[in-house]
């Protein structure tokens, strides 16, 4: 994914880039008046912003205490300082505004999957119309690679369907008449005729585009920490800069209450903390892309998960092998398998991996059943019992499975052995799932697939909360119903069916090597190498950050407070308290930056008992006791 910048964006980088370069020319020089140019630069829509907000909404946010905190920063002459806060502030606004920007961009590539031309056959001729024309009712033509451009029911024929893109199976589903079909899949195979029970505006696809448009956290816009503080400290420094003047009739005593009650540490304590949080998560292949995202994330009581390409791989493997004589039985299968290109054929061919391939005559594929064909002239038939059955091929003995898909090798109308196939589990994924119960965090499992595949992985991974059968709009219900009890849910997902979930979670999470782009941008915060075992040390971290933030504003609050006392008792002069306002801002920078290179407590990994869970320094969160921990 490469990043596209409009024009605003592109003026905002330039003036961002020159204030650093001045920032950093200044300091390695000690010219402290080239800050001026990150000043203006950087500070002046900062201004701008406050002196709006303040006259047009009446509100006092953060900005107007940055803006107070470059002003007094010039005043007491630490050009430097003021120019810092500038352009840590506007590589912040500018990140935020950015994700929004790109978040909307990708919604629209959705409608690149719905092909624009159909074929509708009508009185018996075929004609190419546009999707936007079809009607409820008509006849529908769809051939081997085509989408299928809305809903319907097939009514002559039969093929395989790619319904990853709405559900995340991870196989295609075998479709024969009277099955129904979803527009946004894809026919891997053979051609059909459907007859259309929706208008394409009203389809499956439109329906999910309109989820990912509309789905967004009840809580979306959280209220920076430092606004929680403006208006009081603001009210509080100008109150009694004036009282202590009527009082004392010394002008500098007022100074001085102004300088030392600068929140420049107040102002700095999230952004520095969040920079650093986001540093060490980067280190790691984790991409975060806004504070926001880490405050909730560290308020996150369930995390559901989604299950192809997440807790698994999102490919079958071939994990049994059932012959008396396993080596001729895969020879053949995989002789014969090289010539399809079905994802099972292609995962046998796989695990075969050798070169010398038997030579096959007559090939014939078998929709949604199988293949047949002739190798040294025996007869050998891969597939499901539909095909056998076809082949008039006694079926001996079924082999039970655990929601894994049996394929049936036959030669010459004898049963020759076995293969199962199933979408095989994260070696770290039940590793995780122990892990996140040690932090108090609720897992969930919420598929496509059927019951029998789902709770298969549930119950080797140990989650007991699952929910199979699963369409994006029940996926979102779900998610809906666990915020209104008061829950802080993460989701994390890969394909393009989460990223409404994941946009209306309190914080989504994607597989970013495998996840498509859609779900990577209706994200929050992407594992770039698909390592779901990275997910509890940024929980972790985003808890860690939190507790830092806190602390370092508590500690600013304090230091400003005990100054001011004394500035207004005449024990500090504007010198002296700006010495001190500068010593708060170091200690809250050195704090914040110690996140960098913070890691989660190898204790954690031992928890896993309620026992121990009582213990654990995270039990101030109020986590509520619902359901498996």
């Amino acid at each position: 994914m490469n990043p596209t910048f409009d024009k605003h964006e592109k003026i905002n980088i330039i003036l961002i880039v020159i204030s650093l370069i001045s920032l950093l020319t200044s300091f390695i020089l000690s010219i402290e008046y080239l800050s001026l140019i990150a000043i203006i630069l950087c500070g002046t829509p900062i201004f701008k912003e406050s002196i709006e907000g303040l006259i047009t909404e009446f509100d006092i946010k953060a900005d107007l205490l940055v803006s107070i905190a470059i002003i007094s920063s010039i005043i007491i002459g630490e050009l430097f300082a003021a120019g810092e806060i500038a352009t840590i502030m506007a590589i912040g606004g500018f990140l935020e505004d950015h994700t929004v920007k790109k978040t909307q961009n990708r919604i629209k590539e959705l409608i690149k999957i719905t092909p624009q031309i159909a074929t509708r056959i009508k009185n018996g001729n075929e004609e190419k119309i546009p999707v936007d024309e079809i009607n409820v009712g008509d006849m529908i033509k769809i051939l081997p690679g085509e989408s299928i451009p809305t809903d319907g029911i097939i009514v002559n024929g039969e093929s395989s369907i790619d319904q990853k893109t709405l559900t995340g199976e991870s196989l295609p589903i075998d479709k024969k008449e009277n099955d129904e079909v979803y527009s946004g899949t894809i026919n891997l195979y053979g051609s059909f005729i459907m007859k259309t029970t929706k208008i394409s505006q009203e389809s499956s696809l439109q329906r999910l585009i309109n989820l990912i448009e509309s789905s967004k956290p009840e809580n979306a816009k959280i209220v920076r920490q430092a606004d929680k503080w403006a208006t009081l400290i603001v009210v509080i420094a100008f109150i009694s800069a004036i009282l202590t003047y009527l009082y004392t009739f010394e002008i500098t005593r007022s100074v001085t209450i102004l300088v030392v009650f600068c929140p420049c540490a107040l102002v700095l304590a999230t952004p520095t903390a969040i920079m650093a949080a986001i540093g060490n998560l980067t280190k790691n292949g984790i991409l975060v892309k806004d504070g926001q995202s880490l405050e909730e994330l560290a308020h996150v009581d369930e995390l559901i998960f989604d299950k192809t390409g997440t807790l698994t791989y999102g490919t079958p493997k071939v994990v049994k092998i059932i012959s008396d004589n396993p080596k001729e039985m895969m020879y053949l299968a995989a002789s014969l398998e090289s010539k399809s290109e079905h994802p099972l054929a292609k995962s046998i061919v796989k695990h075969y991996n050798k070169s010398e391939l038997a030579e096959v005559n007559d090939f014939k594929m078998h929709i949604g059943k199988g293949v047949s064909g002739f190798i040294n002239g025996s007869k050998i038939v891969a597939g499901n019992k539909k095909l056998l059955e076809l082949e008039n091929i006694p079926l001996n003995s079924d082999v039970k499975t655990n929601g894994e898909i049996p394929i049936y090798v036959a030669k010459n109308t004898e049963i020759i052995g076995k293969i199962l196939l199933a979408d095989t589990l994260r070696k770290t994924s039940k590793e995780t799932i122990r892990r996140l119960k040690g932090l108090r965090v609720k897992t969930t499992l919420i598929t496509g697939d059927n019951e029998k595949t789902a709770k298969s992985i549930a119950k080797e991974i140990k989650i007991r909360n699952v929910k199979s059968d699963c369409l994006p709009e029940d996926k979102l219900e779900y998610i809906e119903r666990e915020q209104i009890l008061g829950h802080r849910v993460g989701m994390i997902g890969d394909g393009v069916n989460d990223a409404p979930s994941l946009r209306k979670a309190n914080v989504g999470i994607a597989m970013g090597d495998i996840g498509s782009d859609i779900s990577v941008e209706a994200a929050n915060i992407t594992l770039i190498n698909d390592n779901i075992s990275d997910i509890p040390h940024l929980i972790g971290i985003a808890r860690k950050t939190v507790s830092t933030i806190n602390r370092s504003i508590g500690f600013a609050l304090s230091l400003n407070i005990i100054a001011m006392g004394l500035a207004i008792l005449g024990y500090l002069n504007p010198i002296e308290g700006a010495l001190i306002h500068n010593i708060g801002s170091v200690i809250v920078i050195i704090y914040s930056t110690s996140l960098i290179t913070y890691k989660i407590s190898k204790n954690y990994e031992k928890l896993g008992t309620t026992k121990n869970l009582n213990k654990t320094k995270f039990k101030r969160y109020n986590y509520k006791k619902h359901g498996d921990y």
